[in-house]
């Protein structure tokens, strides 16, 4: 499989000093309800990204996510946090304790067929996290469309396998993306 998809463009990372700005732009063709339930539900999230609860959907609401496959060392991880922007149909952000910091889904209105979801990580790290960082959300917006079609991640056959072509990648136009 090639680093590119159809409807993800390539992640592109900004850095000021330790603080990491990852971008994602997707063309999902799909009506912005079923990519707003896919991105702003519980349901929805489990399906390709984590289990999300608690999740109350509101700003200042509480949001734990405990993602559903492993990372290099076989850990599971657990972020908690809360929802910072919540205007329903358009913006959902969570921003989580720890390595995720913030994550933000920003739906545009349709354009033709298709609803343009951008996407925003803002978080502290280092250079080695920027590209495990890309390589992951690449990875997880596959499963975005893959579960928007109909068809929820199997977990139990998550491989980092994947993850490690898309994060070698990243790594040889220096994370960059499109430039």
């Amino acid at each position: 499989m090639s680093d590119t998809h159809p409807v993800i463009e390539r992640g592109a990372a900004e850095t000021d000093g330790d603080r990491r700005i990852l971008r994602f732009t997707l063309r999902l063709p799909h009506p912005v309800s079923r990519v707003w339930a896919a991105v702003a539900s519980s349901e929805g999230l489990r399906d390709w990204l984590a289990a999300a609860e608690p999740f109350e959907p509101r700003i200042g609401g509480a949001i734990t996510l405990r993602w559903l496959n492993t990372d290099q060392d076989g850990n599971a991880t657990v972020a908690s946090g809360t929802v910072t922007a919540w205007d329903i149909e358009r913006v959902a952000e969570y921003t989580l304790e720890g390595v995720h910091g913030r994550i933000r889904f920003h739906l545009e209105p349709p354009r033709g067929d298709h609803v343009v979801l951008r996407f925003t990580n803002e978080f502290r790290g280092d250079d080695a996290q920027r590209l495990d960082c890309l390589a992951g959300w690449h990875n997880h917006f596959e499963y975005l469309v893959e579960a928007l079609e109909g068809r929820p991640a199997d977990w139990s056959a998550w491989t980092l396998t994947r993850w490690r072509e898309l994060r070698d990648g990243y790594a040889a136009d220096g994370g960059r993306g499109p430039g």
